[in-house]
C-alpha cells in the first residue's frame, strides 16, 4: 500500500476542509498564491538538496514513484498542507485575539 500517497491526500482534503469550515478563506487570497511560490520555491532547493544528496531516501513501495527533480509528489502535497494549516490556524487565532 502506498502509506505516504494516501495520507498526504487525506491531509490535503482536510486542509482544504479546515479552511471551509474556518470560515478563513485563505485559498480566496491572492497573497496566499504568492506565499505558496516562495515556499515552493524554497522546497525545490533544501528538499532537493536532501533527496539528491543521498540525506534523506524514500522506500517507493510507500509512494507513487512520481518525482518532480529529485522530490517526490508527495512531499509538494504534504507541504501544502503543513503550510496551509499553519496559515489556517494563524488566520483563525489572530481573528479571536482581534475581537
Amino acid at each position: 500500500m502506498k502509506e505516504y500517497t494516501c495520507l498526504s491526500i487525506i491531509f490535503a482534503i482536510l486542509t482544504l476542509l479546515a479552511d471551509k469550515w474556518s470560515r478563513v478563506n485563505v485559498f480566496k487570497r491572492k497573497e496566499f498564491y504568492l506565499f505558496i511560490v516562495i515556499i515552493l520555491g524554497f522546497k525545490f532547493l533544501v528538499n532537493g538538496y536532501l533527496t539528491q544528496s543521498g540525506i534523506v531516501v524514500y522506500n517507493p513501495e510507500y509512494f507513487l514513484g512520481i518525482r518532480l527533480g529529485s522530490i517526490p509528489l508527495e512531499d509538494f502535497i504534504f507541504g501544502f498542507s503543513l503550510v496551509s494549516l499553519s496559515v489556517i490556524f494563524w488566520e483563525k487565532f489572530k481573528e479571536k485575539r482581534e475581537c
